[in-house]
């Protein structure tokens, strides 16, 4: 690859300088038979059986490295993460960059190794991709935006829409680290303990309904946390949620920070979790399928799902000390670009 400095608004020209880019840079990184063509679209094999899967996000992380990852291996994981907790097996994705003029070399490098390291971790292809250059003070060095697809094998059916009383709320690991770290790092406040938990939570997922275990709806916490999630679900439900304060796994680290800045850590995004909803019957085989792979490590049962009330909050937790308090969605962007 020929050596630049900085990202020119040329290498977004789609000339000499964009192709310098992408031949010395992304091919290399990324290279596979859908994409080395770099034609208009990728060619891709036939699906295997099963419903097609589609998601898209947007990624704005500040700052882009952080501890445990940058924004090139989050914008893979982010991607996996949504087709597989849908029930999908994620197989290609698309990788677009947005790049500020000025944005640095070694920056550029980084995150597009630990994109191609994420994919490969993951099982999947980024097979299409496009780089734009806004000028400088017009964007923030670099944002990514991808596409994943993949298939929902034939037969599995999550969703909201299978949520029933009594399901049990399991969470595969501690919460909030990724939220804690990232914040924590705006501040100057890294410390030894916070890490961010961005991972593919493919294998995992597969690992869970295969185990035979009624699951009937995933996600996985991202932005507005658990406590966004639970709404959510209690909406497409129409049921509450019971939240156990006692069992929430949080780290000591990640509680000391939201102390320190004032957060609410079931607000904070983790980039590595899921929440399963789990019929009750099943609920230790889940427990003790999440808790047998090295992503789950940690997984604790945080909640169940209860039948509506005619009054009173849609999702509520149970204190250490005894009662309930309601537990509100987002008034406010508290965590601004946090993936």
């Amino acid at each position: 690859m020929k050596r630049f400095d900085k990202i020119l608004l040329g290498h977004g020209s789609g000339g000499r300088l964009t192709q310098e880019l992408v031949r010395g840079l992304f091919l290399p990184a990324f290279k596979n038979p859908a994409l080395s063509p770099l034609s208009d679209a990728a060619l891709l094999p036939e699906l295997p059986g099963g419903r097609p899967a589609l998601t898209t996000d947007g990624f704005v992380v500040d700052p882009p490295v952080f501890p445990g990852g940058d924004l090139g291996c989050l914008s893979v994981y982010g991607t996996v993460n949504d087709l597989a907790v849908a029930g999908a097996r994620p197989l290609w994705l698309t990788w677009a960059l947005i790049l500020e003029e000025g944005c640095d070399e070694e920056l550029l490098a980084t995150i597009t190794r630990s994109a191609a390291r994420a994919a490969e971790e993951a099982g999947v292809q980024i097979v299409a991709g496009d780089t734009k250059v806004v000028p400088k003070g017009k964007g923030d060095r670099v944002y990514a935006v991808t596409t994943g697809l993949g298939v929902s094998p034939p037969g599995r059916d999550l969703g909201d829409h299978r949520v029933t009383p009594g399901d049990v709320i399991l969470s595969s690991g501690p919460l909030g680290d990724h939220g804690a770290t990232v914040m924590a790092c705006r501040h100057g406040l890294e410390g030894a303990g916070l890490r961010s938990d961005c991972a593919s939570l493919a294998s995992l997922v597969e690992a869970l309904l295969e185990s035979g275990a009624e699951v009937h709806t995933m996600h996985d916490p991202t932005r507005g946390g658990v406590g966004t999630i639970c709404h959510e679900v209690a909406e497409h439900a129409g049921a509450r949620i019971v939240l156990d304060e006692a069992n929430l796994p949080i780290r000591s680290e990640v509680r000391a920070t939201c102390e320190l800045l004032g957060l609410d850590p079931l607000h904070l995004a983790s980039e590595g979790r899921l929440l399963a909803f789990v019929v009750e019957r099943d609920a230790e085989r889940a427990l003790d399928v999440l808790c047998a792979h090295p992503l789950g490590q940690g997984a604790a049962p945080i909640g169940r799902v209860e039948a509506p009330m005619t009054a009173g909050a849609p999702v509520v937790i149970h204190t250490q000390i005894g009662g309930e308090r309601p537990v509100d969605l987002l008034s406010g962007a508290n965590l601004p670009r946090i993936c």
